[in-house]
């Protein structure tokens, strides 16, 4: 790359994403707590690392430019909890309560609650409190895998959302951020799915409760399903950063563990990879660690079908 350069002039991929990222994490952070001032003094730190034309820069200029209206229009403020002084001996309630409210919104996200309950009620009434519960957790578990692994780049995320019958997606802003960074990110998914079901094939190692074993199934199956890789599924996201090469090398992997396993499941898996061979969305690069990554992940979660009892998905 030239020297000084902001951008890759093929892939046209930011060379500061990350801290980009980050900059947007504390600018929000900074409007949500009402700090205008220092809120446009962090935006405007994203500026010099920026190419002057991208689409990013103009959003940004646009931020700064809103929130300088804002603030001057902003009326003047009384002296913070001033309020109080007029609760008369309720004031240390009221200042508890004022202090725990941040507090209490980030330990518990009514979204994620209400969702999550509803998602649990829906397969508790389908499959039975046991199954239902266990799987529900297990979905949980594969979408803070997506969750944990953004949060520890230093990007935004929110707690994941819960779509009772459908899934549960894990929403974040990846302003600028690699094809690579948004594969790991789509993998780390079924790597916490994996981790999830390996232990409940343990439990039922060790217990011989067929409970577990269902579970396990189940939690497998349902991953290897997210690593197809088309439309808006982990697989699909992943795929984006693989060559060609690569992508040959994950078909050879999905039609072995076909052969060998029998599930008819991974066949659709390397339906999805053959029709990606043809699509026009090459990286410039390959990424061999992706590819790695994803066939892992996918060789692993086959390891906990080949050896948990059943057919298919094995529910209850």
């Amino acid at each position: 790359m030239p020297l000084g350069a902001l951008a890759c002039e093929k892939c046209h991929t930011l060379l500061h994403s990350e801290e980009l990222a980050r900059i947007a994490t504390r600018a929000k952070s900074l409007e949500e707590q009402d700090d205008l001032l220092h809120a446009r003094e962090e935006w405007a730190k994203a500026l010099p690392l920026l190419p002057a034309n991208s689409t990013q820069a103009e959003w940004i200029r646009d931020q700064l430019h809103k929130l300088e209206l804002v603030n001057k229009l902003a009326p003047a403020q009384p002296p913070k909890n001033a309020w109080v002084s007029k609760l008369g001996p309720l004031a240390p309630i009221a200042i508890l309560l004022a202090k725990s409210k941040t507090l209490l919104l980030a330990l518990f996200k009514l979204k994620f609650l209400l969702s999550l309950g509803t998602f649990v009620a829906l397969y508790w009434t389908l499959w039975g409190p046991k199954f239902g519960i266990g799987f529900a957790l297990l979905i949980l578990v594969h979408e803070m895998g997506h969750y944990i692994d953004i949060r520890r780049r230093g990007l935004p995320a929110e707690m994941p959302v819960f779509l009772p019958g459908l899934g549960a997606y894990v929403r974040w802003e990846a302003m600028g951020v690699t094809r690579q960074t948004r594969a790991a990110v789509s993998l780390a998914g079924p790597l916490a799915g994996f981790l999830g079901a390996a232990v409940c094939a343990l439990l039922w190692y060790k217990t011989g409760y067929g409970l577990w074993a269902a579970l396990a199934r189940a939690s497998a199956w349902l991953n290897i399903l997210n690593l197809i890789p088309v439309w808006v599924l982990d697989g699909g996201q992943a795929a984006n950063a693989l060559s060609k090469a690569e992508r040959f090398v994950l078909l050879a992997t999905c039609l072995a563990l076909w052969a060998f396993i029998g599930d008819g499941l991974f066949f659709l898996v390397a339906a999805g990879v053959t029709y990606r061979l043809f699509t026009k969305d090459l990286p410039p690069l390959p990424s061999p660690r992706i590819a790695a990554y994803y066939v892992s992940v996918l060789l692993a979660l086959g390891v906990v079908v080949y050896f948990m009892p059943g057919k298919g998905f094995a529910g209850p």
